[in-house]
């Protein structure tokens, strides 16, 4: 049997131990051969692939990022890339592909799938918003860095008797600034689930320069005010349409400046959070994931995806993995709040 795999969307801390996982399991196992697909979707359109092995993999559990590369590139949004990726499967002699990313790499999976193809889903993503499953790999590396980074920059803060506007990623859920914010001791955090009123924020910044702090205000790249939209970087568009966001940490920061008179910074964290060492817990849950989904090839069990339910891994249909995105609660945002200002 011949397996292949792939890694797609943004890089995460993690990936290199799900391609490790299905390689060792795959290869030592069952005896299969194991190729990688370089650069996500965009390597099945081209045929570019590597041969893995056990003794390929066996140094990378530690390794941030993806020794296969990855893209946002999106065969459906190619004219016959559907139809292109059937022919470089069946011209490599591919019996069954893992598919290791979040929402966009997913929903490609399951869409092959409907048309025909053997595939298996990892859920990948640091915004921890797939619904089918509690964890995904890379949320807690990325919660990590950003709870340091905002350690860091409370001692700079309070030095200088300024506000700190933290953004870091989330387009439309806040887990990671809900979680970094929590950890870090943020005087108030911001997320995509809940527009914000630019005067409470305001008053919330006040109260703690009033008590010779520094506020921390960490924000989630898709927050956004009651009263507008969300802050863009840029127009431009990737391959599956989302937006690039990226500014609203700068602007809030310039309104707290002008509001208060007192003085604001902002720090966007981008892709730090999403590169370097993976932590332990997201080695292990990495490992278990690409383990499993080894298994539900060799049951046979394609459209499926491997997800965490407790501490247990179990398959879900990649339809529901990609139904709905997991966002914030009301009440889990509710209890953060009662710590602000």
């Amino acid at each position: 049997m011949r397996v292949g795999v792939l890694t797609g969307g943004g890089d995460c801390p993690g990936l290199n131990a799900v391609i490790r996982a299905v390689t060792m399991k795959g290869a030592g196992e069952y005896g299969w051969e194991v190729v990688g697909f370089r650069d996500g979707w965009r390597g099945l359109l081209t045929g570019s692939l590597r041969r893995l092995g056990p003794g390929d993999v066996e140094p990378i559990l530690t390794r941030g990022g993806t020794i296969l590369g990855s893209s946002r590139t999106n065969p459906y949004a190619e004219e016959g890339g559907a139809e292109q990726v059937a022919k470089v499967l069946a011209a490599e002699g591919i019996d069954a592909l893992v598919a290791i990313g979040g929402e966009d790499t997913l929903g490609v999976a399951e869409r092959l799938w409907r048309d025909g193809v053997n595939v298996v889903g990892v859920p990948k993503t640091i915004d921890n918003d797939l619904g089918a499953t509690d964890y995904t790999f890379g949320f807690d590396t990325a919660v990590h860095i950003a709870t340091e980074a905002i350690d860091r920059l409370r001692t700079t803060a309070e030095s200088h008797h300024r506000a700190l506007v933290v953004e870091v990623m989330g387009r439309h859920a806040g887990w990671l600034a809900l979680h970094s914010g929590l950890a870090g001791g943020a005087s108030v955090i911001l997320v995509p689930e809940r527009p914000f009123a630019v005067e409470q924020v305001v008053g919330w910044v006040r109260a703690g320069f009033e008590r010779d702090r520094a506020p921390i205000v960490v924000v989630a790249e898709g927050a956004q005010p009651d009263d507008g939209d969300e802050v863009l970087q840029t127009g431009e568009k990737d391959a599956f349409g989302h937006v690039r966001l990226g500014g609203v940490g700068h602007w809030l920061a310039d309104e707290l400046a002008r509001r208060t008179g007192n003085e604001s910074r902002a720090v966007v964290l981008g892709h730090t959070q999403r590169g370097g060492t993976p932590t332990a817990y997201d080695r292990v849950l990495a490992t278990r994931f690409g383990l499993h989904a080894v298994a539900a090839v060799a049951d046979g069990d394609f459209g499926t995806m491997t997800a965490l339910r407790g501490t247990d891994i179990v398959r879900v249909p990649l339809a529901e993995a990609t139904a709905e995105l997991k966002t914030v609660p009301p009440e889990r945002y509710a209890e953060a709040e009662v710590l602000f200002g």
